[in-house]
């Protein structure tokens, strides 16, 4: 018996499917403006990471394009469409999946049942067990992820494994976009880095995938873009292969936007 994919096959897409576009996001918690005329553009088959300060907006932002709050101005499109997004399920449905930090994983069920929680596949009105362990499986293999068993107890597997099954369980409806909110935090080494091998199947598969993280090193390691926000602004954007990590970090902290107005430093004569 032949068991198809749990999702497509893709190959790289072209930078020039635009797949997410925002423009002039705004939004306030009362007295409390989190994000002010932001702007963002996500392409297929690219790694765009977003970084910034505590207090920068990174959340409110995740949160505005997953559903939890609708923002107070600025439009989204979704592959060229203008899209309202009021609730998790319609993020969900547009194709657009978070991993949240926290994993929302259940510990006492097994692989299996928390890549298909929610989405259980079912003949003749009862569980088809053997077909979601099949699918999982493939899945699996596919992001080339370190899995000892699909039946063993999520609670039993390491950070940089439950991390693994966060992102592969967002991928079970065929996402266009998937935002990943520092999901290299509290991992060692080893671990990292099997996240960071996942993130480059993700791009692979001409995914959008938006990184959240306060991890320079690791950006640099597998973004194509970094966008950084302060306060709750556009503080600037880079092209990873034409940028450094001191550049990066002079945007966060304000750094360049103070040397800008100050000006060249003038010669001191001898």
């Amino acid at each position: 018996m032949n068991y198809r994919s749990p999702i497509p096959a893709r190959t790289r897409t072209r930078t020039t499917d635009h797949v997410l576009e925002l423009r002039g996001i705004s939004k306030r918690f009362g007295a409390v403006r989190a994000l002010s005329e932001v702007d963002l553009d996500v392409y297929g088959g690219e790694v765009v990471a977003i970084v910034g300060d505590n207090g920068a907006g990174k959340s409110t932002l995740v949160k505005i394009l997953s559903g939890v709050h609708p923002q107070d101005s600025g439009t989204i499109k979704f592959e060229g469409t203008a899209v309202s997004i009021p609730t998790p399920t319609a993020a969900r449905d547009l194709g657009i999946e978070t991993v949240y930090q926290d994993l929302s994983l259940c510990d006492n069920l097994d692989v299996v049942s928390n890549l298909w929680l929610g989405r259980e596949l079912r003949t003749g009105g009862r569980l088809d067990e053997v077909e979601m362990e099949q699918r999982s499986w493939m899945l699996l293999r596919e992001l080339s992820a370190r899995i000892p068993s699909v039946r063993v107890p999520v609670a039993a597997l390491s950070g940089g494994q439950r991390q693994t099954v966060a992102i592969a369980r967002s991928l079970i409806g065929n996402p266009r976009v998937v935002i990943l909110d520092e999901p290299t935090a509290a991992l060692g080494v080893a671990q990292t880095a099997e996240v960071l091998n996942l993130i480059e199947r993700l791009r692979e598969r001409g995914l959008g995938v938006i990184l959240i993280s306060h991890n320079i090193a690791d950006v640099l390691a597998v973004a194509d873009r970094v966008v950084v926000l302060r306060l709750g602004r556009n503080g600037g954007e880079f092209r990873v292969a034409d940028t450094t990590s001191e550049m990066i970090i002079a945007a966060i902290t304000g750094a360049s936007d103070l040397a800008a107005r100050r000006g060249p430093t003038p010669l001191r004569s001898a």
